[in-house]
């Protein structure tokens, strides 16, 4: 009898140490609605979200290796602002457009019809604000795959790769892609929101880049309000949609990415788009509620 009390009285001691809050159970229902859109693709899908000033963080799929498209020019613009800062050359110093470099796809100079040199700064906005492939292969020449992977190798990212120059379809039947993983871009889009990247005006300038591209190239952007800045960087080719970008909510800002392969025949209902909106109804509802769930607007 005294031990069945102990026992009683240790269960009525525990039990609170378990008890959920309304904040966790809303958590699990949004866990639930990310799950469910990822389920109701016929595509693989992966996905990181984090809160920059929590760390209240969403996971699906988050170590599994994508194909980025043109989101692994993110790593590329690191490299060269890391190279400009050891002194390798200056961004206002200018290099030539080959005709090696040139390449179809997005972008604008693929249609110059005379020579043409721009400064490594402008290369930098082409590749991002126009995800100009061209430009992109410019920069890789100028800043060696070599020096890029080691770069992010030194920063604990192993599975985030630059393999190949934009639209080199050789290199990709030989599998030779540009990688990530959900974990790591979240990671890196981190590192530069804390400025912990070279320095902060650094880093700074590296995110004020990316919110220069037009909000109409981001599925992020779809499922937020328009008011709310983003910086991010998309990235599309045949089977594969990704996006990385730092969300600027008030109070709750957010780094998500998101990544899609195997994407063949006709596409479902967008599930970037989704996933974006799913967690902007979290982050936004979490920065205006109390613990106990009182909207303080």
């Amino acid at each position: 009898m005294k031990k069945a009390l102990i026992m009683v009285c240790v269960l009525l001691f525990v039990q609170p140490l378990y008890a959920q809050s309304a904040k966790d159970i809303l958590k699990q229902k949004t866990e639930s609605q990310l799950q469910n859109i990822v389920n109701s693709s016929p595509f693989l899908t992966g996905m990181m979200a984090v809160d920059l000033t929590t760390g209240d963080s969403f996971a699906i799929n988050q170590e599994i290796i994508f194909a980025q498209a043109s989101a692994i020019k993110i790593p590329i613009l690191m490299e060269v602002y890391k190279q400009a800062k050891e002194n390798k050359f200056v961004l206002t110093d200018t290099r030539p457009l080959l005709s090696t470099n040139t390449v179809a796809g997005s972008g604008i100079l693929k249609a110059m019809v005379d020579p043409i040199s721009l400064s490594i700064r402008n290369y930098c906005m082409m590749m991002i604000g126009l995800s100009d492939n061209s430009a992109t292969n410019t920069l890789i020449d100028l800043v060696g795959f070599k020096n890029i992977n080691n770069t992010m190798q030194s920063l604990g990212f192993k599975k985030t790769r630059v393999q190949r120059k934009m639209i080199d379809q050789p290199a990709s039947l030989r599998n030779e892609e540009n990688i990530s993983t959900p974990d790591e871009a979240v990671k890196i889009l981190k590192l530069l929101y804390s400025g912990m990247f070279i320095d902060k005006a650094t880093s700074d300038e590296i995110l004020s880049t990316l919110q220069k591209n037009p909000v109409e190239n981001s599925k992020l952007a779809k499922g937020i309000p328009s008011e709310v800045k983003i910086a991010f960087k998309s990235g599309g080719m045949g089977g594969v949609s990704t996006e990385w970008g730092v969300v600027y909510l008030a109070k709750r800002p957010y780094a998500v990415a998101v990544m899609e392969n195997y994407k063949a025949g006709s596409e479902p209902e967008d599930v970037i788009s989704n996933i974006s909106k799913t967690l902007y109804g979290y982050y936004s509802t979490i920065a205006k509620a109390t613990n106990y769930g009182v909207i303080l607007e």
